[in-house]
């Protein structure tokens, strides 16, 4: 093996190019060429690339977002769009491929690895941490705790005026943020889409606060939990309090990535050359307790990540 590719798709998270970087560097020290994909898979299909040398990767270990950039792909998802990327990577001698991204991406990648033989090894990057076969994820971390600065904030104000807020973080299909940040940012009651949503339940949890001295409220709700609108305006109409609703939105992608997002990022880029170097053929680099393991890259996106339930009984107790 003399040439491999690395590639960024699906969300942008903190510490993809922590990542980036530990690839070319440690590819290069084992005698390795990197070729950086640029533009997600749509630049496998558009054969968007630039050769990344040890000093083009220089000063990116803080950076957030890509260098490589990310451009959501539909034509990937189809066989003629596989083909033409798998031909692409042929063409410019890729003998292997380090992609970075989450569930998406890896299955994308799957699919890559069937059509054209090259050994591709997956990096979980996303800050929402449904990848399955790792603890956690790059950029997890950064996230939650931009999140949890947020409330820090918001729960000045609230306090203040005697407010309830609802906060939506990200989290679309899981509730993996919703949990960690509402039991660091202490907050009164978190909603996620696993658990079905009892609004009549949450407002008796505000008016008994109130009831015990309490004079603010924080509502964390994933963002696929339901409309959080709904949520606050339903909450002020049942209780007669004071409502507010902050959507964090895509703050919690950006920024530079937090030492935990960058350490693992570095782990996680060397892993992934190591791999490649060792033979695998289509694995994911992952964290299990504090070693740096690897899975099948199906397991990745074929199976559900368990989320820790008893994290959201903790918050009830400690409200």
């Amino acid at each position: 093996m003399r040439r491999i590719g690395v590639v960024t798709a699906g969300g942008d998270a903190p510490g993809m190019n922590a990542a980036i970087r530990a690839i070319v560097r440690s590819a290069i020290h084992h005698g390795l060429e990197v070729i950086g994909i640029e533009r997600g898979y749509a630049g496998l299909i558009e054969g968007r690339y630039r050769i990344l040398d040890r000093r083009s990767v220089g000063g990116i270990i803080n950076l957030g977002g890509t260098i490589l950039r990310s451009i959501r792909s539909e034509e990937i998802k189809t066989d003629e769009g596989i083909q033409r990327a798998a031909d692409f990577l042929k063409s410019i001698g890729i003998e292997g491929l380090v992609t970075i991204g989450g569930d998406g991406t890896f299955k994308g990648a799957s699919r890559l690895y069937r059509v054209s033989g090259i050994p591709i090894i997956g990096i979980p990057a996303t800050i929402d941490n449904d990848v399955a076969g790792t603890d956690t994820t790059i950029g997890f971390d950064t996230a939650v705790n931009v999140a949890v600065n947020a409330i820090d904030k918001i729960r000045d104000t609230a306090t203040s005026h005697e407010r309830t807020f609802v906060i939506e973080v990200m989290g679309r299909r899981r509730g993996f943020i919703a949990l960690e940040v509402g039991l660091a940012g202490g907050a009164e009651v978190v909603l996620i889409p696993e658990i079905k949503v009892d609004l009549d339940r949450v407002c008796d949890i505000i008016m008994e606060d109130r009831r015990e001295g309490k004079v603010s409220s924080i509502v964390v709700m994933a963002e696929g939990a339901g409309d959080s609108r709904h949520v606050a305006n339903y909450i002020a109409s049942k209780t007669g309090q004071e409502v507010r609703l902050t959507v964090l939105g895509h703050i919690q992608r950006g920024g530079s990535p937090t030492a935990r997002s960058r350490i693992l990022a570095c782990e996680f880029g060397h892993k992934a050359v190591e791999l490649l170097l060792t033979g695998e053929k289509k694995r994911m680099v992952g964290i299990r307790g504090s070693e740096i393991t690897s899975v099948d890259l199906d397991y990745s996106w074929m199976v559900e990540k368990e989320l820790d339930l008893s994290r959201y009984k903790l918050i009830e107790i400690l409200k």
